[in-house]
C-alpha cells in the first residue's frame, strides 16, 4: 500500500499537533482559595490585558498568587483591552453570591453584580467584564463587596477585597 502523505503534509499535521497541545495545555487557571477553611466562600479573580482581537493575550496579576498588577495605559496608537474573571468557589453548602464588584481601572469605571449560585462539588462560578483600560496613568482600584448566602441556612459571609492596579 503506498503512503500518499508527503513530506509537507506530515510537518503540518505535527505543526498542528503541537500547536492544540500548547493552546490546551496552558490555558488560564482559576486561582486557588486564599488563607481560611477549604470549605468557606471564596472568591478568586484574574486580570488579563491585550488588545480587541484577544484582551486575554497577557497575565496582569490574580488573587493567589498575588502578586503586583500593572497593565499599559490605553493609548489611541495602542488600544489596551482588559478582562478580568472572577471565580466564585463552591462552599460546605449550596452558595449564592450577590453584592458588587466595582472594576475601577477601566476608561469608564464598571461594576459587576455577581448573581451566582454554587453547588458543594462544582466546579467555580464564573463572571467576567472586558473594558479598555484608562488612558491616564496611575494606581486605581478593583473594590470587591460580596455576600455569600449559604442555602438554606441563610448564614452570611462578607468578602471584601481591595486591589490595587497600576496602570504606566
Amino acid at each position: 500500500m503506498r503512503n500518499n502523505w508527503s513530506g509537507e503534509m506530515w510537518l503540518l499535521w505535527a505543526g498542528g499537533f503541537l500547536l492544540f497541545v500548547f493552546a490546551t495545555g496552558c490555558g488560564r487557571r482559576v486561582p486557588a482559595r486564599t488563607g481560611g477553611p477549604a470549605d468557606a466562600p471564596h472568591v478568586g479573580w484574574v486580570i488579563m490585558s491585550g488588545d480587541r482581537e484577544n484582551p486575554d493575550r497577557d497575565f496582569v496579576c490574580q488573587s493567589n498568587p498575588r502578586s503586583e498588577c500593572v497593565a499599559p495605559v490605553d493609548r489611541p496608537d495602542a488600544r489596551v483591552l482588559t478582562h478580568v474573571h472572577f471565580y466564585y468557589h463552591p462552599a460546605a453548602a449550596e452558595t449564592k453570591y450577590s453584592g458588587s464588584i466595582r472594576v475601577g481601572f477601566l476608561g469608564t469605571p464598571h461594576d459587576v453584580t455577581p448573581t451566582v449560585s454554587v453547588k458543594p462539588g462544582d466546579s467555580p462560578g464564573n463572571q467576567s467584564v472586558s473594558g479598555f483600560v484608562s488612558s491616564r496613568p496611575g494606581t486605581y482600584t478593583m473594590s470587591l463587596m460580596v455576600v455569600a448566602t449559604a442555602v438554606p441556612s441563610g448564614a452570611v459571609t462578607q468578602i471584601r477585597d481591595q486591589v490595587s492596579v497600576t496602570l504606566k
